[in-house]
């Protein structure tokens, strides 16, 4: 059997000949058919273009001639359909057995058993199909795959060249769409903005696929390479966050791709088959990029997602189309469009133009999101089809609290949308003016509001809303964004930075909380070992007390950071006591060491948990007592009381903060640790809603640690309440609740007097 390279060679010396003849694009497809069919020894070898939206047989050998521009195929339908739909490639020893399988009777195929397909790809759009068949049952070798999908590039090329497929079809953009549409998407960073569309652009168009020199291709990839590095390691130096910041960290996972010898090996190995520098990169990204769409691991789908942003970064220097969006400068209010974007391109842009960013795909664990939310820059993701609904230019909506987007919107539209944007930031300037308004109720009582932060760029924000303190620091955000482990003088410094700016208010520092849909790539699971259910699996404190190595280090790097100040160290996912003390005895350890290092201590170190796992609730009189503080976790609570996974979308809505369940269990948890003096928090999204403030208050909860964009609101909210009434109604609630205790409360914030829009 020949090798991959050996055998995409051989085909490709054929294709060079044919396509430098002077015959037309019909007899070189009909020529393309014979050379695949007779390198790869196939009885049948066929290629289907999309054509006015249907994939058609254009070329066959094996086949019945009469069958060729007569038999179609939707997108989607068929064997060859479900190729272009999926970008994907099939390889079957029996091709009827496929769901997807689709008899054309016209073809003559039913005597051929196996079945292998490849799309043909151009600028990130499947434009058509090419398949080989025997009459056998076998599947394909590997070889015979590779040198297929380096054909299918060659054939891309031809395709375009010969105009045999409408413009549109190319480029995914109907030119046809000129009226209103509305997209939904995933919102992955909150907020509102107005502008016009500006598509990233990536990807450069490859103008030639077969090389002409091998080893002159080979040199261009090389220095591309050195230029590549170069520009990663001058942007991390000049990151505009910071010398040593969170996004620093993020910039070292690029440097780890941007030296992965395993990629350009593979780029090599193109470049052997008879490649263009070009061909072989968008060659080995493309397999990739459908090895992506098999990964369920979110964690390693963002990381080739960097990946992919090194690949079109390489690309574009290797053919010096340095044009993109960021380089040629905004001219004008933009929404960034992209297919996927990595921090360090996010980077580069104008912050004062960059209004928004929209995704076909991207998530809430993707490194550009944690930037983008420093930036404070809405970002919407999972948009479907972009390309086929947007031109460039097109003026967009972009709402990232509800994660839709209205494209060409009717003027009405924009003046509404406008008028909220209007609103809005009234709305802000109003809260900002509550900066130094404490969060007293109608009844002098004074209630804690306190932000919730995870990078050292959050915490300007501290006295811009007039906070009381950080009521939770989320530490794993540094584990999150760096390629290997944080050294502890890297921890030291970012948690003495965040304490430094806090000044006197206190900071809680949570322990790292990883695993779940938090993987870091440097922590793995044993060998072979998966969860099935991570937000119940290995996570938080049990990794912590199992590699005790990586707490004993944050242990001593919050204790050195916090010499001569008071250390407040919260645990999460506290499920039993014995836990909290294991992690406790962690932490005095560290003191104890230090103590005979002679290093300055805390004045004091304050030991709280989380409350997320419904369990800990029946031991608080066990460990309340040993406690400084509670914070009960209501987003994790949530959808363990529920058995709900708040990432589903069909039980995002399902289950209601307001239910009955929720409301007694949080009034238990009151009433459980009132006697021992323990301070209550309640952290997360639902303190931070008008409504279920206003029902948390009344549950007798009179401390919140919330978004920083929600303060202003909730100060203005506290200051409306009567603290006695609330409560007072809330008791009646409990002992006789309705199911739609949402409209209760509601109504009964209405007639007291209460705006909790």
């Amino acid at each position: 059997m020949l090798t991959a390279v050996a055998s995409a060679r051989a085909i490709l010396t054929s294709l060079h000949e044919v396509m430098a003849s002077r015959s037309g694009a019909q007899a070189k497809l009909n020529r393309i058919v014979d050379v695949i069919g007779e390198n790869l020894d196939s009885e049948v070898c066929s290629i289907y273009l999309l054509r006015e939206g249907m994939l058609e047989l254009f070329a066959t050998r094996g086949l019945e001639q009469a069958a060729v521009h007569v038999t179609r195929l939707a997108v989607g339908e068929g064997l060859v359909g479900t190729i272009a739909q999926n970008i994907e490639t099939l390889n079957l020893a029996e091709a009827a057995s496929h769901p997807d399988f689709a008899f054309r009777p016209e073809t003559g195929e039913e005597r051929f058993h196996s079945f292998a397909g490849v799309p043909i790809v151009r600028r990130q759009r499947a434009v058509g199909v090419v398949a080989v068949q025997h009459v056998d049952p076998r599947r394909y070798e590997e070889v015979e795959i590779e040198a297929l999908q380096t054909v299918a590039m060659v054939l891309a090329e031809l395709i375009a060249n010969a105009e045999l497929i409408d413009d549109e079809d190319v480029l995914g953009v109907p030119d046809h769409l000129t009226g209103p549409d509305r997209l939904k998407g995933q919102t992955l960073v909150k907020g509102l903005a107005v502008g016009h569309a500006v598509f990233h652009q990536p990807r450069v168009t490859i103008e030639h696929v077969v090389a002409e020199d091998t080893e002159a291709e080979r040199q261009r990839v090389y220095r591309a390479f050195d230029k590549m590095r170069e520009q990663i390691d001058r942007m991390a130096s000049q990151a505009e966050f910071g010398v040593g910041g969170e996004h620093e960290e993020v910039l070292e996972t690029y440097r780890m791709f941007a030296y992965d010898e395993g990629w350009s090996r593979r780029i090599n190995e193109a470049i052997d088959s008879g490649l263009t520098a070009e061909a072989a990169i968008e060659r080995v990204q493309q397999r990739t990029r459908m090895r992506m769409r098999q990964i369920d691991d979110p964690l390693l789908a963002d990381r080739m997602h960097d990946l992919e942003d090194l690949s079109n970064r390489l690309l574009r220097i290797v053919s010096g189309q340095l044009g993109t969006a960021a380089s040629m400068g905004l001219k004008g209010d933009a929404i960034l469009i992209a297919r996927n974007l990595g921090p360090a391109e996010l980077l580069e842009y104008d912050r004062r133009r960059l209004k928004g960013v929209i995704l076909e795909e991207g998530s809430l664990t993707a490194h550009v999101v944690i930037v983008a939310r420093a930036m404070g820059i809405p970002v919407v993701g999972r948009v479907r089809a972009l390309r086929g609904k947007v031109r460039d230019g097109d003026q967009l909506l972009l709402d990232g609290d509800q994660g839709v987007i209205d494209v060409r919107p009717a003027p009405s539209l924009v003046e509404a949308f406008e008028a909220r944007f209007a609103k809005n930031r009234e709305r802000q300037a109003h809260y900002a003016t509550m900066r130094d308004v404490e969060p007293i109720t109608r009844d002098g009582q004074r209630i804690t509001v306190m932000i919730n932060a995870g990078l050292r760029d959050d915490m300007p924000m501290l006295p811009l809303t007039g906070a009381d303190g950080i009521g939770l620091f989320r530490t794993e955000f540094q584990f999150l964004v760096s390629a290997t482990m944080p050294q502890r003088e890297r921890q030291t410094r970012l948690y003495r930075d965040v304490l430094e700016a806090a000044g006197d208010r206190p900071v809680v520092f949570r322990t790292v909380d990883i695993g779940g849909d938090k993987v870091l790539p440097y922590l793995r699971h044993n060998e072979g070992e998966t969860e099935e259910n991570p937000a119940m699996g290995w996570r938080a404190l049990r990794v912590a007390l199992e590699r005790d190595g990586l707490l004993k280090v944050q242990a001593r790097s919050l204790i050195e950071a916090a010499a001569g100040r008071t250390l407040n160290v919260m645990f999460p996912m506290v499920t039993e006591p014995w836990e909290f003390d294991a992690a406790k005895a962690v932490f005095e350890s560290q003191v104890a060491f230090l103590r005979k290092q002679k290093k300055v201590l805390p004045e004091a170190i304050r030991y709280g948990a989380m409350l997320e796992v419904p369990a800990l609730a029946e031991c608080l009189d066990i460990l309340a007592p040993r406690l400084s503080f509670l914070s009960i976790g209501t987003n994790d609570l949530t959808q363990f009381l529920f058995a709900a996974d708040r990432a589903h979308p069909k039980l995002a809505e399902r289950y209601d903060w307001l239910s009955p369940a929720i409301l007694r269990f949080l009034a238990r948890v009151v009433r459980d640790v009132a006697p021992h003096g323990t301070a209550l928090t309640v952290c997360g999204e639902m303190g931070g809603r008008r409504l279920e403030a206003l029902a948390l208050l009344g549950l007798g909860i009179t401390r919140l640690s919330i978004t920083p964009a929600a303060v202003g609101p909730i100060k203005e909210l506290i200051g409306q309440v009567d603290l006695g009434e609330i409560r007072r109604a809330m008791e009646g609630w409990l002992r006789e609740p309705q199911a739609d205790m949402r409209r209760v409360v509601s109504q009964w914030a209405s007639a007291h007097g209460i705006d909790c829009d």
